[in-house]
């Protein structure tokens, strides 16, 4: 083995250029097919980040304005979400429904000392923590109790508490803070989502009495549901539902500007849709890429093999067996293009940890939320070894059909090969 090898240094050293030019497509298929992949993850681990941000079997009702005349009633009338509709949420899909709650914001300024801040104030029912998946530091959500007793609970984001607390945000925990004109105690300090508008949360019957008992506006609807496990199902049970809240406002049964509905499951399912093409697209790039590769190394091994015909004719004639010529090729053609493909695993990981240091850490702010466009955009490593394999099979595969084919020539005739 010691021989063959030193004899293959010696024969990729008098052939420097051929030798480059396959270690080059080798390298280059197998970082291509990383880095595409990479990015691609990338994106997709942000989109997946982004998204999961929420329950996915959850919706949110917003009011809208009517775009269809009705019943003598003209288009154009702004609609809001009330309480015969939160309770005919409840009672009558009650089937699909699992558990109903509503939002209602209030914008003020809570203050302790000399501290303070304005941002806006949601009160919410329990089930807001889950359908929005708040994750708790300190303290608790709002609960039951809450709802039932109106307390002036408060829940701050981390950020906040630390705005009003420098020294001590957990500190906060149980005091008192001036919220406008009304004193609300501290129950929990929630992780602030760095995607999303930081804000506060109370009961939402608490917020309701303070800034709308006088108004059958609830704000927004959200709850959860089970059973719907196709977009067919979720179209129409949004159908259903929308005409029938239609229906407590005298709209248009088909007006679909009445009632806004965000489905988070539906946008789930076609997000996933997306995705899996995007996965597709950039499978068939980077295969094509890596079959370039493989293109590449085959015709430089057939011309490597034509080149060396006369080589193995002299071989041949002081009695080398064809095994020997076989084997000698094959090895040659493994170690090169191992040697090379690891290579070229080793700067595409490289080229991955790169984006993840760099674009995986950029965040774009909008104004209302800011946005991560890259999340571990790396590949795992058995893909980058199993793209290393195949190139070394296909490498060998392609050194070894044409090297047969010279096993098998007669000495005179590879002797008078050119």
């Amino acid at each position: 083995m010691r021989d063959i090898i030193t004899e293959i240094w010696s024969t990729t050293q008098r052939n420097k250029l051929r030798t480059g030019l396959t270690g080059f497509a080798v390298a280059w298929g197998i970082f291509m097919l990383i880095v595409l992949l990479g990015a691609g993850n990338g994106l997709i681990n942000a989109q997946l980040k982004q998204s999961d941000r929420f329950l996915s079997s959850s919706m949110v009702i917003f009011g809208g304005e009517t775009s269809k005349p009705y019943k003598g009633l003209k288009e154009g009338r702004q609609i809001s979400v009330q309480t015969r509709d939160l309770e005919t949420t409840g009672k009558e899909f009650g089937e699909v429904i699992d558990e109903v709650g509503a939002q209602y914001y209030t914008t003020v300024t809570i203050s302790q000392g000399q501290q303070y801040i304005s941002t806006q104030l949601a009160g919410v029912f329990p089930n807001h923590n889950k359908i929005d998946k708040t994750e708790m530091l300190h303290g608790r959500f709002i609960n039951q109790i809450d709802i039932k007793e109106k307390r002036k609970v408060l829940v701050l984001g981390n950020n906040q508490a630390k705005e009003l607390a420098p020294g001590n945000p957990t500190s906060l925990i149980g005091k008192y803070l001036n919220v406008g004109s009304f004193a609300f105690q501290v129950v929990g300090i929630y992780k602030e989502n760095e995607n999303g508008q930081a804000r506060a949360f109370s009961s939402y019957s608490a917020i309701k009495s303070i800034y709308g008992a006088n108004s059958e506006d609830v704000g927004r609807i959200e709850f959860t549901f089970h059973g719907l496990e196709t977009e067919q199902a979720n179209e129409d049970f949004e159908k259903t539902y929308r005409q029938r809240l239609n229906a407590n406002h005298q709209a248009h049964p088909e007006d679909e500007s009445s009632f806004w509905i965000w489905n988070r499951f539906t946008q789930s399912l076609q997000m996933n849709q997306g995705l899996g093409i995007i996965r597709t697209a950039l499978w068939i790039v980077g295969l094509f890429t890596l079959l370039s590769g493989i293109v590449g190394v085959s015709n430089i091994m057939l011309i490597t093999v034509k080149e060396r015909t006369h080589e193995f004719g002299i071989r041949k004639a002081i009695g080398a067996k064809p095994w020997g010529i076989l084997r000698l090729i094959i090895i040659e053609s493994v170690i090169i293009t191992t040697f090379f493909g690891y290579i070229g695993m080793l700067l595409g990981i490289f080229a991955n940890e790169y984006m993840d240091a760099t674009l995986g850490h950029e965040t774009i702010d909008t104004g209302l939320f800011k946005a991560t466009m890259f999340v571990d955009p790396t590949v795992g490593l058995d893909v980058c070894i199993e793209a290393t394999m195949v190139m070394v099979i296909a490498g060998t595969i392609a050194g070894l059909i044409p090297a047969m084919k010279a096993a098998r020539i007669r000495p005179i005739e590879a002797l008078r090969a050119e």
